[in-house]
């Protein structure tokens, strides 16, 4: 057996108050791919600092290649050739591809100049061990292009550097389904290099796809190792302490299904053709398709951001048009968007000042609420303590809460307007495998409560396990309709193309 290119023996990391990782022992051969699980907190992300030298462990030791290393900043970590491949990319926006592959070691002429030309035949011999190459313009300024291709470069500038170890922390998290198996291959050509992949996610198909072994992190220490993948439930259960059948709450019963809180009928726009759509008060819709497909665009639609243009909508039984965003809230929707960091939060503010960002927005001049900021305080953290979210206070930013605490914080936002229509988009992106299941548990509660929920989700586990009804999105229509339990085939042959409208 190979032995590891990479060892992490003893680790041991504390912060005031907390011990982050204690005795955690962890290692990753050449051409392997190991998957490195664990929920939010559990300890991933310091042991991964620490291989990166971004933190010094307080006790334990890291050997590459059999010698001891030490590593004090990450140049020295990339150096040796260790690369961590995080959610938000360390590239340039400003910079072409090709600046952004060799900064800092651009090839020079004999006259100490930039050799530009040579630096772009390199770029292309990197970008030619990926799928994604042809697509690439080398001289694009790389804050164009797409986030999977950004990926790709982030990666290509991985392996340009000669790196022996890679790891890639929820590198799906903002891809669609096509760009996955994109994602995938280039993973699989990796290891086919002999590069050693750590591979980190929350997505159990991903782990059963790519991994050659799993550890599991469970509060700072080692919950399980397994050599060989096992099913996804055994490894849901080293991570929370539950089988992944509870994660879904139970489907809606006929008797919980009420009347329409929303009905689309012929409506359209330049990107939506001929919607027509129903979700009744009590049931979640899921809406599925591969990007493009319109899925965010009949939410954009709905939410007035890009109006439909004709046809007819129906709120609770009354016609509506709704024009801007402001108007579809002040008509009765909510909508949580899919990048919640940039699009939802405000990170620098705190927990109840991002609940309240809406109702104070929205209240009219005259209301109560707007003059009694006591009692506007009171309800807000009431529905925080409704939703259950952990913080040590409200009055903390909400930058320092967990994925799913803050999806949580905009919920309570959107119930304080008491909206009858919920859009959640992408609702558990970035969220580890037990916040995931809260925010299922919690969708279900609201439409229990007589709220209709539309769900936009890339993950189809997800949109099967928690929709009473699935609708597929191709080229601007609804092409499918499924009840609840249908299969991935089924939704994929919809969204491609290969199958009509199910009976």
């Amino acid at each position: 057996m190979t032995d590891p290119v990479i060892e992490m023996k003893g680790i041991t990391k504390s912060f005031p108050g907390v011990r982050a990782l204690s005795d955690v022992s962890f290692g990753v051969r050449p051409g392997e791919v190991q998957a490195l699980v664990g929920e939010n907190g559990a300890g991933k992300s310091t042991l991964i600092k620490i291989l990166s030298g971004v933190y010094q462990a307080d006790a334990g030791q890291v050997r590459m290649n059999g010698e001891a290393v030490h590593f004090v900043h990450p140049v020295e970590s990339l150096r040796a050739g260790i690369a961590v491949i995080y959610q938000e990319f360390s590239l340039l926006p400003e910079r072409t591809v090709a600046q952004n592959l060799f900064l800092g070691r651009e090839p020079r002429t004999r006259f100490g100049l930039i050799d530009s030309a040579k630096m772009r035949a390199d770029t292309r011999e990197v970008l030619a061990l990926f799928a994604a190459a042809g697509r690439i313009d080398l001289d694009r300024t790389v804050g164009e292009l797409d986030v999977a291709t950004q990926q790709v470069v982030e990666i290509a500038k991985a392996v340009s550097t000669g790196a022996r170890v890679v790891v890639m922390d929820e590198p799906t998290a903002a891809l669609n389904e096509a760009e996955c198996e994109e994602l995938f291959a280039t993973v699989d050509t990796l290891r086919a290099r002999g590069v050693a992949i750590i591979y980190i996610t929350h997505r159990m198909r991903e782990i059963t796809r790519l991994a050659d072994r799993v550890t599991v992190l469970k509060d700072g220490e080692v919950a399980a190792r397994f050599d060989e993948v096992p099913a996804p439930d055994a490894i849901v259960r080293a991570m929370v302490g539950r089988d992944i059948a509870d994660f879904y709450a139970p489907p809606a019963t006929p008797e919980e299904i009420g009347d329409p809180v929303l009905t689309v009928r012929g409506a359209g726009n330049a990107m939506l053709h001929q919607i027509d759509l129903d979700v009744r008060a009590g049931e979640i819709v899921g809406l599925a398709g591969i990007q493009g497909a319109g899925r965010v665009a009949l939410a954009m639609a709905l939410f007035g951001e890009t109006p439909f243009e004709h046809g007819q909508v129906t709120l609770n039984g009354e016609r509506v048009s709704f024009q801007t965003p402001r108007s579809a809230i002040l008509g009765g929707i909510g909508l949580l968007p899919g990048d919640r960091k940039s699009e939802g939060l405000v990170l620098m503010q705190s927990v109840r000042d991002n609940g309240m960002l809406t109702s104070r927005a929205f209240a009219p001049l005259w209301s109560s609420d707007r003059r009694n900021a006591f009692t506007d305080r009171a309800r807000m953290d009431g529905l925080l303590d409704h939703m259950e979210i952990r913080a040590a206070s409200y009055d903390q930013d909400i930058r320092a809460l967990s994925g799913g605490n803050q999806q949580k914080a905009i919920v309570a936002r959107w119930l304080s307007m008491r909206p009858k229509l919920l859009i959640f988009i992408e609702p558990t992106r970035g969220i580890d495998v037990n916040s995931k299941a809260g925010i299922y548990h919690l969708m279900r509660d609201l439409a229990r409560e007589g709220a209709g929920i539309l769900m936009i989700s890339s993950d189809l586990p997800e949109v099967i396990g928690a929709a009473d009804r699935v609708l597929v999105m191709q080229e601007g229509r609804i092409a499918a309709e499924f009840p609840h339990g249908a299969t991935e085939q089924d939704i994929m042959h919809a969204a491609t193309g290969e199958t009509g409208v199910a009976a």
